[in-house]
């Protein structure tokens, strides 16, 4: 969450936003949800939830080295730690993951992909694929609208 004072010190430090800068901002925030509409029924559509199929993603995509714990998974998709144990449960009782126990420490939990859970995201992550190479192009167009007129604002008020 922004502050008031987080609010006035972008303001401050940021050139005034034009109605076209706005236009372009919205643009590119429409794309970003068209997206992720998509990604949401496209989850639905093979029987998880979108926040369940993030956690599939985020599991299977964890930076290298990275344990798969409730915890770090909790890091990587900005939620509590109960909510992602919710989340694991779920998705434990529908078959696509499974918990097992730490080896040098025993009382670790590691959560890992199941067959079922690797065909599922394999399926999701090809539909994703498909639509970004549909979609892709329009949501990197409006997104370097964006980054473009925002370096020649700066230039400009140099």
């Amino acid at each position: 969450m922004v502050s008031g004072e987080d609010d006035h010190r972008a303001a401050a430090l940021a050139p005034d936003v034009s109605e076209a800068g706005f236009r372009r901002l919205a643009a590119f925030r429409y794309h970003i949800r068209q997206f992720l509409h998509f990604s949401e029924e496209a989850a639905r559509s093979h029987g998880i939830e979108p926040q369940q199929h993030l956690l599939l993603l985020t599991l299977k995509g964890l930076p290298e080295g990275s344990r798969p714990t409730i915890t770090a998974l909790s890091r990587q998709l900005c939620l509590r730690h109960h909510s992602t144990v919710e989340l694991v449960n779920r998705l434990v009782e529908q078959g696509a993951l499974k918990r097992r126990h730490g080896e040098k420490d025993h009382r670790e939990v590691l959560v890992q992909l199941t067959p079922h859970g690797e065909t599922l995201l394999h399926r999701l992550a090809v539909l994703h694929r498909e639509e970004l190479r549909v979609s892709g192009p329009a949501l990197c167009e409006s997104l370097q609208a964006v980054m473009r007129h925002d370096v020649r604002d700066r230039k400009r008020l140099a």
